[in-house]
């Protein structure tokens, strides 16, 4: 057990500077990783891609003994990890699994049935979240895995206790030693879940276990099941204790997993394209890169020696995709230029929240001089926007920087999911992106359309979705983006920067006079807070669902009394809150001016497992002027809360 956290914290030291989208190779695959809720994960990309995007998801010690997981991946699966280490399977680790599990089927477009593998302790985890989950999963394959926490690491049976494991299985659960004796739920206690899907496992372990020991995990598991008339199978390996793991020659594991998740064939790949069409190519792909204007105020600038470039999104963004590439590209273009950069992507984070954030996140940081900013992907599939919040919050952060700096160039970038390239392929244009380029337009403002340009390189089939690497894209398409944004470049730069006055851009009337234009967050020391509110920082790890980094050292307006009252006074039309909406998350009530109350949902699609960072509009058309907001928390059957990271104000 030892030998195996080792092997596990040195595959990870590897890959600490990971902060999204980076790419590595792993026994001669591509390894891409990423993080989800602030937990570092990653998948290991076969070379041909198997129909219907079969996996294997190892919960435990990935890489060792991967003999297995290197044959399926060879056809055609991807291999996947999420590090839960330490949690034991704790619902808190089944929660992030739910979360993984969302990301990687809706983001990268992985089947919607697993095949789960745990060694060692990973047992807890693949047989927890199957009892939770049973139609998300194929069939599950463990190997020496612990079925109950009493065995090890507490030790209560024949095998060896791990006093430090216990400690931390404890915590990870929340429970006293009374209570985790009296707990009912171990794998070998919850098995009529998986029994009643008839989920097909494999257990692959040796007889003489002196760790986990074979006849309280594994048969004890074994036995009931198939009472159960769970379909279940054991490879016993005379005289083995807990290691070695897996099998030198791992066929009869391959040849399970592919009878419950047969392969049918491989993804169709791209053909190389022609030496010779690459000029039409390019031809075609100027029309996604739209030039409005000569970005002379930016050039100018840069020419001069000076540069601040603002990145605003959202994960796209914040990850280590297109923007350092396009930066890279900004410093060989203008090599005497000292540029400040400015990453302004935060995940999950829509055209709203961004227009509320600008002031903060910034224009604080100085003028900006060219800003490239992407949320149709987030307005798409995150807020389920229509077409006018889209506009609202898009205009607004383009006529917030005018408003701040008047010469500031905008560069919008259109990023893309899976729904937005179906309507693409039907000849329509998503919405978001539809909204923003109304926006473009009114301002003059160039944009880069990457979601075109990718359904039309899938059709004429120079790349597939694969290649480009999904909603957080990969390599290839993270260059493409940053190619569009040279293109746009390029263009702009066949007009000669003259010796002339650079004047302000128009600021024309706008498309939607309730755009979110002059968006700013509220200081809380100006909300007075009445009993049952506090200012303060939660106590995370004692709640359910993950909270991304970020937010986990900020003080939150938060409350979980039922019609408790805050008073916020404010001067504007607009009033929302930026908040962290969780698995607990519930309603609050809003009265303007002593009018009456109106309940606004905090809860977003995502909660589940996550402390979703979204803005909701809890009040807009109001007169112009001094206002002051009662939020109470509404009573609610079950427990729930309201976390607020600022009060937010047009």
């Amino acid at each position: 057990m030892v030998a195996y956290l080792l092997v596990s914290c040195f595959f990870f030291a590897i890959d600490q500077s990971a902060t999204g989208g980076t790419v590595s190779k792993w026994n001669g695959f591509e390894k891409r990783d990423f993080l989800v809720n602030g937990r570092k994960a990653f998948v290991v990309v076969p070379e041909k891609v198997a129909v219907g995007r079969p996996w294997i998801w190892r919960t435990e010690f990935f890489g060792h003994e991967p003999q297995a997981d290197i044959a399926l991946i060879k056809k055609g699966f991807h291999a996947a990890y999420l590090d839960v280490q330490d949690l034991y399977g704790a619902p808190k680790a089944l929660d992030a699994m739910d979360a993984f599990y969302d990301q990687v089927t809706q983001e990268r477009g992985f089947s919607k049935k697993v095949v789960l593998e745990g060694f060692s302790r990973g047992g807890l985890f693949t047989l927890n979240w199957a009892a939770r989950h049973p139609d998300r999963v194929a069939c599950i394959y463990n190997d020496a895995p612990v079925c109950d926490f009493k065995s090890w690491p507490l030790g209560q049976g024949a095998g060896k206790a791990s006093p430090g494991d216990w400690q931390k299985c404890l915590k990870a659960y929340g429970f006293t030693q009374k209570q985790a004796l009296d707990y009912a739920k171990n794998p070998v206690d919850n098995l009529k879940p998986m029994a009643d899907a008839k989920i097909p496992i494999l257990h692959v372990c040796g007889d003489a276990d002196e760790v986990v020991p074979f006849g309280e995990n594994t048969m004890l598991m074994y036995r009931r099941y198939r009472q159960m008339e769970g379909p279940m199978e054991v490879i016993a390996k005379p005289g083995v204790k807990h290691h070695p793991h897996s099998l030198k020659d791992p066929k009869p594991i391959v040849d399970f997993i592919l009878k419950h998740a047969p392969v049918t064939g491989v993804e169709e790949s791209a053909p190389v394209k022609p030496a010779r069409a690459e000029k039409d190519d390019r031809k075609e792909m100027l029309a996604n890169a739209h030039l409005r204007g000569s970005l002379i105020p930016s050039r100018r600038k840069f020419d001069e020696g000076t540069g601040h470039v603002v990145f605003m999104g959202g994960s796209i963004t914040e990850m280590d995709g297109y923007r350092p590439i396009v930066m890279e590209q900004l410093k060989k273009r203008y090599p005497k230029t000292q540029f400040t950069f400015t990453n302004a992507g935060i995940s999950s984070t829509c055209s709203t929240t961004g227009a509320f954030r600008l002031e903060e996140d910034v224009l604080a940081k100085g003028p900006v001089d060219l800003l490239l900013v992407e949320f149709a992907v987030n307005d798409d599939q995150d807020a389920h926007h229509a077409k006018r919040e889209c506009i609202l919050g898009m205009e607004g952060v383009v006529r917030h920087v005018r408003q701040h700096n008047p010469k500031a160039d905008i560069v919008m970038v259109h990023f893309v999911n899976e729904s937005m390239l179906e309507k693409l392929a039907k000849g329509e244009e998503p919405l978001s992106s539809r909204a923003h380029e109304e926006v473009a337009k009114r301002y003059g403002i160039s944009s880069v359309h990457v979601a075109r340009e990718l359904s039309r390189r899938i059709l004429g089939k120079t790349m597939t979705w694969n290649e480009y690497g999904g909603v957080h894209p990969g390599k290839a398409g993270n260059q493409m983006a940053a190619d569009l944004v040279g293109e746009v470049f390029d263009q702009a730069e066949k007009t000669q920067l003259g010796k002339q006055l650079v004047a302000p851009y128009p600021l024309p009337e706008a498309l939607d006079s309730g755009s979110y234009s002059k968006g700013r967050f509220l200081l809380n020391k100006s909300i007075t807070l009445g009993e049952g509110w506090e200012l303060s920082t939660p106590n995370w790890p004692q709640l359910k669902g993950e909270c991304r980094g970020r937010f986990k050292n900020l003080e939150l307006l938060w409350s979980d009394t039922p019609g408790a009252v805050m008073t916020a006074p404010f001067n504007g039309e607009t009033l929302g809150a930026y908040v962290l909406a969780g698995p607990d998350a519930g309603t609050v009530e809003v009265s303007i001016d002593a009018g009456p109350f109106k309940p606004v949902l905090l809860k977003h699609a995502y909660s589940g497992g996550l402390h979703y960072p979204r803005t909701v509009i809890l009040a807009s058309g109001l007169a112009d002027g001094k206002h002051t907001a009662r939020i109470r928390l509404a009573k609610s059957e079950s427990k729930t809360a309201a976390r607020i990271v600022r009060l937010a104000v047009d």
